[in-house]
């Protein structure tokens, strides 16, 4: 069980450093900056709204783009149409206690674990980046005061991010 958590914790320890490191270190803030202010800051400054369609679009299709050559969508398939059948089978059972334990048991010790793994990998090529980009945008948010669509930009990124996720999962035929 520790296995399934151990590539969390090193998330969750990354984006604590880079945040650490963002407030502390001005060299890393300065670096980011040096990087984006003519990038995604031209695309900001050229229309706000459509900038951060562009960006989060991008950023999207990067990710998926990963996911497509970094996952074996037929094991992941495989593995999530043992799992619907295993949902299924939890289903039938649900008066008989010991059976749905031991059900929900084999769910969570077999398959939640290979599940999580598969899908790990591509956040660990694109967490940093993703964090260092969300932290220059709220750096550029916090002094424009700008909204996206007349979104808070956090709100208007995961509302792109979403939709553009969805096209491009169906577009790479992703599980």
């Amino acid at each position: 069980m520790l296995k399934m958590f151990k590539p969390l914790i090193i998330i969750a320890i990354i984006g604590l450093g880079i945040n650490y490191l963002w407030n502390h270190f001005s060299i890393v803030k300065d670096a980011i900056s040096f990087a984006l202010n003519p990038t995604i800051g031209a695309l900001f400054s050229w229309n706000i709204s459509y900038g951060m369609l562009i960006v989060a679009g991008g950023i999207t299709l990067i990710t998926t783009l990963l996911q497509k050559f970094l996952i074996d969508a037929d094991e992941m398939r495989a593995l999530k149409k043992e799992q619907k059948e295993l949902q299924e089978e939890m289903k039938r059972f649900k008066d008989s206690p010991e059976k749905l334990a031991e059900l929900t048991t084999k769910q969570f010790t077999e398959l939640t674990p290979k599940l999580m793994e598969k899908t790990m990998r591509p956040i660990f090529f694109t967490i940093i980046p993703v964090i260092l980009t969300f932290r220059w945008f709220s750096d550029y948010f916090t002094a424009t005061q700008a909204r996206v669509f007349q979104l808070n930009w956090l709100l208007a990124y995961f509302i792109i991010a979403m939709i553009s996720s969805l096209i491009f999962r169906k577009l790479f035929k992703l599980p």
